[in-house]
């Protein structure tokens, strides 16, 4: 029990009050939070951003019941509930996150917002209670706030701070800095970036879950060993996708933009012989191409694009297979 409170802590921090007298700018408030609103916090050097709309996957009945159907997992649920005070199918609205790529292609920042209901109170202690022996918890004061880190002896760590009573934000240190000062108005926000600002205003702002990410040059010349069926993908400068539930039915969609026609064309011809490849394997009863045939490859003047509709039927006859 203890061990999946603090799993259940972390994961709620990882997708998931002042802390002086100090008077700090307000950030949104739990529950009416809106993804620019939440966007408005993530670091203006980020190479690339996400939302997402956990009040919105809760309430999903496939997800409600996959939260139900253990009765051992749900006890645990319900008692991590008891034990937190957050109820993840009520409490915990939505997510923004972003990243910036150091050297190496190494990740440099991560930064997360959490826009949930929290009594900062009843979730510190717990989190220090239930830390692992061979983590290392400090604190440290950074421009009126508290930033909070678990490390571990493997040097992984995480970091966050309470940046009101409805807002955590999450990261490595660099990250949960970042957001301080883009609160505290010491630097700008994603939407002055100007390699993501066309991608976010072009953004399904309206999904469960969506993403923008800028290809850096020195990224793609890293690309050293692309398979020759590959090669093409070089050619791609951004992506976004956005995946969402609607009409009984989960859908989905990636845009990998090029500004290349003849490029989008044979990316596209490459990803759909991949498809028709996967669409030849055959499990015992289960046909890839059931899934396969509901993923469609386009090529259009500056992207490619992969679009997927999965009917809640579908799923549920694949799950009743794979329980076979």
């Amino acid at each position: 029990m203890k061990k999946f409170t603090a799993i259940g802590i972390v994961i709620i921090f990882a997708l998931l009050s002042f802390i002086s007298c100090e008077k700090k700018p307000a950030a949104p408030s739990s529950g009416v939070a809106q993804a620019n609103d939440m966007l408005s916090l993530l670091p203006v050097d980020a190479q690339g951003a996400l939302f997402i709309d956990i009040h919105r996957i809760m309430a999903i009945e496939a997800v409600d019941e996959i939260i139900k159907e253990d009765e051992e997992s749900y006890q645990k649920y319900q008692e991590f509930i008891e034990k937190t005070g957050i109820d993840p199918q009520e409490d915990i609205y939505s997510i923004a996150a972003s990243a910036t790529i150091g050297e190496g292609k190494k990740i440099k920042t991560v930064s997360f917002v959490l826009n949930l209901k929290y009594t900062r109170e009843t979730l510190l202690p717990l989190i220090k209670e239930n830390m692992e022996e061979e983590e290392e918890f400090t604190e440290k004061e950074y421009n009126g706030f508290t930033i909070y880190t678990i490390k571990k002896e493997d040097e992984k760590e995480v970091s966050f701070t309470f940046l009101d009573d409805s807002n955590i934000g999450v990261g490595n240190e660099e990250g949960v800095e970042s957001v301080i000062d883009v609160l505290q108005k010491k630097r700008e926000n994603v939407f002055k970036n100007d390699s993501l600002a066309a991608l976010l205003a072009d953004a399904n702002k309206g999904a469960m879950f969506w993403g923008t990410l800028a290809i850096p040059p020195e990224i793609k010349e890293e690309m050293t060993n692309v398979p020759p069926m590959f090669k093409d993908i070089k050619a791609i400068n951004a992506a976004s996708l956005f995946f969402d539930y609607k009409n009984k039915s989960f859908i989905a969609e990636i845009k990998l933009l090029t500004g290349d026609p003849d490029k989008s064309q044979q990316i596209a011809d490459s990803l759909n012989g991949l498809k028709m490849m996967g669409s030849m394997i055959q499990i015992q009863d289960f046909n890839m191409a059931e899934v396969l045939d509901n993923i469609e490859i386009t090529a259009g003047p500056d992207h490619v694009k992969i679009y997927a509709s999965f009917p809640e039927e579908l799923l549920d006859r694949l799950k009743e297979k794979e329980k076979k």
